[in-house]
């Protein structure tokens, strides 16, 4: 994220304290499709395994993160 400098800092501030900060953009159909498939394939894709493969994966999953070497 590029960093703003003091007049952008002031404006936003004049536009928060006026109350005229802008709305975010509104999401498209392709960003809401995409995370609906999103939300359904993890799900679907968790449910083929079994307990010992989900553990499994966690730990593997934890090593990963967690080892600093």
């Amino acid at each position: 994220m590029p960093k703003k400098d003091f007049t952008q800092v002031a404006f936003a501030v004049v536009q928060q304290a006026t109350g005229e900060v802008p709305k975010p953009p509104a999401k498209t159909a392709r960003q809401v499709n995409s995370a609906k498939g999103g939300d359904k394939g993890g799900a679907a894709h968790a449910a083929k395994f079994t307990a010992e493969q989900r553990s499994e994966i966690a730990k593997k999953a934890a090593q990963s993160r967690w080892d600093i070497t």
